[in-house]
């Protein structure tokens, strides 16, 4: 009973030291070791060992007198644990007394078998320091059934065991358990030994005191760093907002400007176009059959080109004389050069200055029909052809 004590204490100390351990220090974040198995299920099978002597502690560990087992596993157990460290679990078990044990205070004659149900509640320790550890102790008390000796009777139990987990799920499972009679007369009060392998799944989490204290650590310095980061967003809209409204006023005077560009475009446009028709309205100045002189039709209309000259003082034109088809193309070259001479000729006279008239001649190359050498016309359709035009060069 002393080893088996001293082996329980160790136990629970190692279990202490693993609780209260200091963690390194750093970033606040949740781990493994910040949350526990809230629920879970078990399922074990090992070996019973059955003290039936009468003589519970000066003699516990008297193996070779005083316990029973087999060579073979023969108990099974069932469980399931719960958030509160309240568990439920099942066992059965079956065992022999052996010939020369010590049963009840005399020496056995007889192999005779033992059979066990037995159900307990059980709370695990663990829960009180609020995490796992691999050593995980647990006590309990339950009801039971057992036939041994020949004799049936019906059991208080109580149990003290830990389990030492190797792996989530792989663990090893030591027990005591005492059984009590209910019944004074119905057999005799007896201990149960048991050892074995358990397996634990259905394993469901949650997180631990501590892991609780993290996540609200974790949400406040969460929720601080999301105020940061909006008032800094906030920042950075303002200054989006800003460039965004800088933008636009660029683009709209930039756009202001180029409809303004645009009108006076269009206004000059339409300017120009305004004393193209001027011109145009005005006519050509024609000259009669071989003559380079002005009639006085021609210097009416050459009278109303200087007055247009003299409206738009940034006005140039250019005089460009024809001639009809008729005569030689060297003497209509010729005939046309006069004609444009004495047509710049009046309207400097008029008052023109001089640099902005030049002059072209071009004879009989820019027919206006199809009056041509080879088509006869009648003396109208000639006239057309021997003419003084005025094309405007710069506005």
């Amino acid at each position: 009973m002393k080893h088996f004590t001293k082996g329980i204490l160790i136990g629970l100390c190692l279990t202490f030291q693993v609780l209260f351990s200091q963690e390194g220090g750093g970033e606040i974040q949740l781990t493994s070791k910040d949350s526990l198995i809230a629920r879970s299920w078990h399922v074990g099978l090992g070996y019973n060992f059955v003290d039936d002597s009468g003589d519970v502690f000066d003699e516990l560990f008297a193996v070779g007198t005083q316990w029973n087992y087999l060579a073979y596993p023969s108990r099974i157990n069932v469980g399931r644990y719960f958030k509160s460290g309240l568990g439920v679990e099942a066992i059965a078990s079956y065992n022999k007394y052996k010939v020369g044990a010590y049963i009840d205070g005399e020496v056995n004659q007889e192999e005779t078998d033992y059979y066990a149900i037995d159900s307990r509640l059980s709370y695990d320790i663990m829960k009180l320091f609020g995490r796992d550890s691999w050593f995980d102790p647990y006590v309990g008390v339950g009801l039971g059934y057992t036939k041994a000796n020949n004799q049936p009777r019906a059991t208080y139990n109580a149990v003290i065991g830990f389990r030492t987990w190797i792996t989530e799920h792989w663990g090893l499972d030591f027990s005591s358990s005492g059984k009590w009679r209910i019944k004074k007369d119905a057999g005799t009060n007896h201990l149960q030994h048991a050892a074995g392998v358990i397996y634990r799944f259905g394993i469901e989490r949650e997180l631990s005191r501590k892991g609780e204290e993290k996540l609200a650590q974790i949400e406040a310095l969460e929720q601080e760093r999301q105020r940061k980061q909006d008032s800094l967003d906030a920042v950075q809209r303002a200054k989006e907002a800003e460039a965004l409204a800088q933008k636009m006023a660029r683009e709209k005077a930039l756009a202001e400007k180029k409809a303004a560009e645009e009108a006076k475009w269009a206004a000059e446009n339409e300017r120009k176009q305004r004393i193209a028709d001027e011109i145009e309205a005005l006519g050509h100045a024609h000259f009669p059959l071989n003559s380079s002189y002005l009639t006085q039709e021609a210097k009416l209309i050459l009278d109303g080109l200087s007055e247009l000259m003299r409206k738009y003082p940034k006005l140039k034109i250019e005089v460009s004389a024809h001639t009809d088809s008729r005569g030689s193309s060297t003497y209509n070259k010729w005939l046309s050069q006069r004609r444009a001479k004495r047509t710049v000729d009046y309207l400097i006279g008029k008052g023109v200055d001089e640099s902005r008239i030049r002059s072209g001649a071009y004879g009989e190359e820019r027919l206006l029909n199809e009056c041509d050498d080879h088509t006869h016309c009648s003396e109208d359709k000639h006239r057309i052809n021997r003419r003084s035009e005025f094309v405007i060069t710069d506005f």
